[in-house]
């Protein structure tokens, strides 16, 4: 028989690691995805003491053409995707812009994530028209932060005119359930289900990077261990409950209500929009 395949993409650390772990050990073959290669290279050694097939793969989402490398490789390696993890993500310290001319934190928060899930959707797909209905999930890691931002300036998503670290995290987040909310209906006729889900304040090593005043702010609040963190991730990707619907926001294995804005379908249906054109090419 067959081993179902996963991609999770931030495996190299924190609840993407977890969640490789897990999947790998539920009998997936498990591709993970990871930026800096020294980590990489750890977590792979760490996930294979564990047994289960998994190999990790470097790229750097922020950058559309590291995407595509990535998506080429991948397709190199398997013929369908059962379940695809888009977790990688983070908070910035300060604007910066890619080689490519996108605003860092959202290019590596949304509009990469975005990209590659378009990229793979073929091999979603093809896994879907062999496998039980609502079985090839797409889960993406979001986080309470998408709740927290009142509006989107549509004609502005990387909010280049009003930039700070939290405006560029928390639009990241609401725009990874927005994407989730926009494939369920893109999807519905190919099987492939589609969710969000936010996974609880973890303590790993993601408060490393967020400004100091993120670091005050939570330095001594309750945190989850990445185990604990990635259990409601690792629940949408493998639970019969999960597959019985699509778009849906969740946490702690029950759904959770989004941000106003993912309500709106004609909110949403622009945002689709104006990501196919910010990325310049189309998500599904």
């Amino acid at each position: 028989m067959t081993k179902r395949v996963a991609v999770v993409t931030g495996a190299s650390s924190g609840i993407g690691l977890e969640t490789a772990r897990a999947l790998a050990k539920q009998g997936f073959r498990v591709i993970g995805v990871g930026r800096d290669p020294q980590r990489c290279a750890a977590a792979e050694a760490d996930l294979a003491a564990d047994g289960g097939e998994i190999e990790m793969l470097r790229a750097d989402l922020s950058l559309l053409a590291e995407v595509d490398r990535l998506a080429d490789a991948i397709a190199q390696k398997v013929d369908s995707i059962d379940v695809l993890v888009n977790n990688a993500g983070g908070m910035a310290r300060e604007q910066a812009l890619t080689a490519e001319g996108f605003e860092a934190n959202y290019a590596a928060n949304f509009i990469g994530p975005f990209a590659l899930t378009a990229r793979l959707l073929p091999l979603l797909r093809k896994a879907a028209a062999d496998a039980p209905e609502g079985s090839v999930r797409i889960v993406n890691t979001a986080s309470d932060g998408s709740e927290m931002i009142p509006a989107i300036n549509l004609a502005d998503l990387q909010n280049l005119g009003n930039w700070s670290p939290g405006a560029a995290y928390c639009s990241g987040k609401l725009a990874n359930v927005l994407h989730a909310r926009a494939l369920a209906p893109r999807l519905a006729a190919d099987a492939v289900v589609a969710h969000s889900v936010h996974p609880g304040t973890v303590g790993s090593n993601f408060f490393s990077h967020t400004p100091d005043s993120v670091q005050a702010a939570y330095g001594d609040a309750p945190k989850l261990t990445p185990v604990q963190g990635a259990d409601t991730v690792i629940w949408l990707a493998t639970a019969e409950e999960p597959g019985r619907s699509s778009g849906g926001y969740w946490f702690e294995r029950a759904p959770r209500k989004p941000n106003p804005l993912v309500e709106d379908q004609a909110f949403v249906e622009a945002f689709w929009q104006a990501a196919e054109a910010l990325a310049g090419r189309a998500g599904s």
